[in-house]
């Protein structure tokens, strides 16, 4: 059982359009109604959404946020698609207060429907997508829904999860990268622990602003630190975290390199850095949603100590 001091929300960051020009248009926003709708005029775009959850009992300072990766929102740390508790309740019960954004762009922080303000148009992941670059299984077993052997995500809840993916821009990163820096300013010193894209978004900002982010936990992320533009690294921590059936995946070899690599120049610049991977470890089968894994509180369990010995 968990018990709140508190809960609430907040919106940061964004930036103030003005629409001019365009003609009044006549709407019917509810049945029997008609409404002469002016679509000049002051908007707020690019604003990110920030829930957080205070424990009653807080062991440990400073409180965690957690990043969502591309296509997401922060309803992949909430509950799993199979209906267990998600990191925000392990979070809360290891005694964090803890921080869920919705980037910009997705979920409750809304995406912008003004013209020309964002360059392409959105996309969004289809099941097929998910089951290969999440390495659910390999691409010819999707129809029939057979995993890898020992796959730890939980595959009979692949719609449950489909419902979670939202639509994405590919030309939005800077601006989610303030996003991402907004709530770090808002927050104060802070964990930062992101998935996936939300590495993109976070990593080289947390190398940035030591004076935000001390620890650092990424699970397969898609971007790293530039260690040119840092500051400070010897102040900070960082752990990796990879699941498996990597070998032999086109796009995820090149990241496990990459991966490597960025532990290699954290530890040269003095900075205690990690990478935990997983299958050498001998916790096998876990996917790209390792959060999401049946064997989530194994993984957060050991993220967790990592996080323990050095607060």
């Amino acid at each position: 059982m968990i018990s709140l001091k508190d809960f609430g929300s907040f919106h940061v960051g964004g930036r103030r359009v003005k629409i001019s020009g365009q003609p009044t248009q006549t709407m019917s926003f509810t049945p029997g109604t008609s409404y002469d709708a002016d679509p000049n005029g002051t908007y707020l775009i690019e604003q990110a959404y920030v829930q957080y959850y205070i424990p009653e009992e807080q062991k440990y300072d400073p409180p965690v946020l957690l990043v969502h990766g591309g296509g997401m929102t922060g309803s992949n740390w909430e509950t799993t698609p199979d209906g267990r508790p998600g990191w925000i309740q392990r979070f809360l019960e290891a005694g964090f207060a803890t921080y869920v954004i919705d980037n910009v762009e997705r979920g409750r922080s809304g995406w912008c429907a003004l013209p020309d303000q964002w360059e392409g148009s959105a996309v969004i992941r289809s099941q097929e997508q998910a089951w290969i670059l999440f390495r659910f299984g390999r691409p010819e077993d999707f129809e029939a829904g057979t995993p890898f052997p020992g796959m730890q995500f939980p595959i009979d809840a692949q719609d449950a999860f489909a419902r979670q993916f939202v639509p994405r821009w590919t030309t939005t990163t800077d601006v989610m990268k303030v996003g991402v820096l907004a709530a770090l300013e808002r927050i104060g010193p802070c964990v930062v622990v992101c998935h996936s894209q939300g590495g993109e978004l976070t990593l080289d900002t947390v190398a940035r602003h030591p004076d935000l982010v001390r620890h650092a936990v990424a699970l397969e992320p898609s971007g790293f630190p530039n260690i040119e533009t840092a500051q400070r690294l010897a102040d900070q921590h960082w752990l990796f975290v990879m699941g498996d059936n990597i070998e032999g995946h086109a796009f995820w070899m090149p990241l496990m390199a990459k991966t490597t690599a960025s532990v290699d120049s954290l530890q040269n610049a003095g900075s205690d850095a990690s990478l935990l991977d997983l299958p050498q470890s001998g916790f096998d089968g876990n996917s790209h949603m390792i959060m999401m894994d049946r064997n989530s509180d194994m993984v957060f369990g050991l993220v967790n100590q990592w996080l323990r010995e050095r607060l």
